[in-house]
């Protein structure tokens, strides 16, 4: 039995790593595009040579499977036997338990490009609004000068931090890329990005503001 065949029997879902590419960054490539695809999904998909070159944006099946041998290889999907579903209730309901999981303190919160905080864990409603108004005032300054620090200093992130004297960072701001917009995901302490709850976390988002994937 082939890969393709044996994926065919499996249900498909970005791990934490996958997910975090998926949304890291706003310019799109073949995996980019094909973990982005699977965060479409109200429920977890099976592949199929047809949807598989959907996914990798690629016309042949060899040049999709080569995408997916990529992607298996970075270790950014896993299969599942059974099915799994996207979180379905209100945002302001199941963002304070997700977000809870992703830092060490139990302190994060989501924000828009507008500087409104959609959900919060662990901080004072006050701090809360701000910390939503400056990370998108630190968005703002990170598309300004995009290209300086993504291309000509080649630093490969476009998160912001706090440093203390050490270089630690005691609070820092990621962007999530979903669709056409860009949230803004503030946590103080050691982030988790490897939890299980950042998965549900951009898959909740993206069935919400992008279930078309960016295809350009």
């Amino acid at each position: 039995m082939s890969d393709s065949q044996f994926h065919e029997q499996k249900y498909l879902l970005p791990t934490p790593g996958g997910a975090f590419y998926a949304v890291a960054d706003s310019m799109v490539n073949p995996p980019r595009r094909f973990l982005r695809h699977l965060l479409s999904y109200s429920q977890t998909p099976r592949m199929n040579p047809e949807t598989l070159n959907q996914w990798a944006g690629e016309t042949d099946l060899e040049s999709s499977q080569e995408v997916l041998r990529r992607i298996q290889s970075k270790r950014w999907v896993q299969l599942l036997d059974q099915p799994m579903d996207v979180l379905q209730e209100p945002l302001e309901d199941i963002l304070p338990g997700l977000l809870s999981n992703l830092s060490e303190n139990g302190k994060a919160l989501l924000a828009d490009q507008q500087g409104f905080y959609l959900g919060s864990s662990g901080f004072p409603h006050e701090s809360a609004e701000e910390l939503a108004a400056l990370s998108a005032d630190l968005m703002n300054l990170q598309q300004r000068h995009r290209g300086l620090l993504l291309n000509n200093l080649n630093l490969g992130s476009q998160a912001w931090g706090v440093v203390d004297a050490g270089g630690h960072t005691r609070l820092g701001i990621w962007p999530l890329y979903i669709g056409k917009q860009c949230f803004a995901l503030v946590m103080t302490g050691i982030p988790h990005f490897n939890h299980p709850s950042f998965v549900h976390l951009v898959w909740t988002l993206m069935t919400r503001y992008a279930p078309t994937p960016l295809t350009t």
